[in-house]
């Protein structure tokens, strides 16, 4: 991979959907704008389906760490005060994902965002595969972004329209985006065999190949998976965050391109021994990024790092003041035991009303866009109709062909005797 990283516009990279591990992402980005800021500013377009289109939008739009850990870890600190987290009614994500998206993205976003993003989208009901490159405006860029989010059922029952057509979650059907898998540098928070993702420590050599994607059979991606739709405390979100820094260093080690050994320094007192090509076959040699010498690359994870403020201050900083809690006295006293005992047992109580309350909300959001909705649904439930009569009129059709008709009179019967 590195022969292509030396010219201008040669490149492009690409960010997996990954739910709430979406902060994996702003680890990886502010690793690199920090210690190889060529590949963010010379990469011809930065792909992304679903969080990771959030991700690659931001970076077009110069957006720093500190906002999108603040607006994605806002998101999950939501979920945590929910009594019943994503099943409560007062969750809505994608209201709260484009109410952001429509207050904080610049004016001219879909002018940035024309030619050097791609967002992957998936077309409602045929599964087809599509690739978004060029916004006529900045309403059309944020409900693009809009159905690459839009997970059936987790977030409604009414897919999203784009362009006259419906679509919904683009990883379901292009998880890693690209065009040309040898210029894209791919990245994404589960094991497998993308450029910039955990190492795993698994003994397993299964994968899966699903939606463009690779994946290690393991517990850790099974746990992944779930806390991508289930999200932990905010501080537990933050870890990825810090191991996708992490993680993109590696790579960036593993391919020359920092000048200095920055992962053995957090595992160990003594500096790497030069390596040549046989030590280990998966580093490349300095030589062909333009250094004098590699080496043998350790595996970090956050737990072996004491300070991550030395290594980043500007990420720790962001992070820590995203993770923040409510300093005030009704807020504490709601997360300690005998308030959430309390909030529980006032849930049969109060669940009834907020549940009318926040379902009328969604109803008045949705008043603009019920004639449409109406109408898509109406054309869908008669196209499948007439596709269930056709079928049914196929298979009766070859039935009547072949049944005897009943005004013929009766054949003959064949005689056994021979003269």
């Amino acid at each position: 991979m590195g022969r292509f990283l030396e010219e201008e516009g040669s490149w492009s990279l690409s960010f997996s959907g990954s739910g709430f591990l979406g902060l994996y992402h702003v680890g990886v980005t502010q690793c690199l704008r920090e210690r190889a800021p060529r590949l963010l500013q010379g990469a011809l377009r930065f792909y992304g389906s679903s969080s990771g289109a959030l991700n690659a939008v931001a970076i077009v739009c110069g957006k720093s760490a500190d906002f999108c850990c603040s607006h994605l870890l806002g998101l999950v600190k939501h979920v945590q005060q929910l009594s019943l987290g994503v099943f409560h009614p007062a969750f809505m994500p994608v209201g709260h994902i484009k109410q952001q998206l429509e207050e904080k993205l610049p004016g001219n976003a879909h002018v940035l965002a024309s030619q050097r993003l791609g967002i992957s989208l998936t077309h409602w009901p045929d599964g087809r595969n599509v690739i978004v490159t060029d916004f006529a405006t900045r309403a059309e860029l944020i409900q693009a972004l809009i159905c690459s989010l839009y997970f059936p059922f987790y977030c409604g029952v009414i897919p999203p329209e784009f362009r006259g057509e419906r679509y919904i979650d683009g990883a379901l059907s292009n998880n890693i985006p690209f065009e040309d898998p040898n210029s894209t540098i791919t990245v994404s928070p589960y094991h497998g065999t993308v450029d910039i993702c955990p190492q795993s420590t698994s003994a397993s050599l299964h994968e899966l190949n699903a939606f463009n994607a690779s994946f290690q059979v393991s517990t850790k991606n099974f746990y992944l998976g779930f806390i991508s739709l289930f999200p932990p405390k905010p501080e537990i979100v933050a870890d990825y965050c810090r191991q996708g820094y992490l993680d993109a260093l590696r790579f960036l080690e593993r391919r020359g391109l920092t000048k200095e050994p920055i992962l053995w320094t957090l595992v160990s007192q003594e500096p790497p021994v030069p390596a040549n090509r046989a030590w280990d076959a998966s580093c490349d040699r300095g030589e062909e990024a333009g250094l004098a010498v590699d080496w043998a690359v350790p595996n970090v994870v956050v737990k072996d790092v004491p300070s991550f403020e030395q290594l980043s201050p500007e990420l720790e900083a962001a992070l820590k003041r995203a993770c923040k809690r409510d300093p005030s006295i009704w807020v504490r006293l709601s997360q300690m035991g005998p308030g959430w005992a309390l909030k529980y047992l006032l849930l049969l109580c109060t669940l009834p009303f907020e549940y009318v309350y926040f379902q009328s909300k969604r109803v008045v959001a949705w008043l603009p866009e019920m004639p449409a909705d109406l109408s898509w649904m109406q054309g869908l439930l008669r196209s499948w109709t007439l596709k269930v009569c056709s079928r049914v009129k196929a298979q009766l059709r070859p039935v009547r062909e072949d049944a005897p008709d009943s005004r013929s009179p009766p054949a003959a019967p064949e005689s056994h005797w021979s003269s």
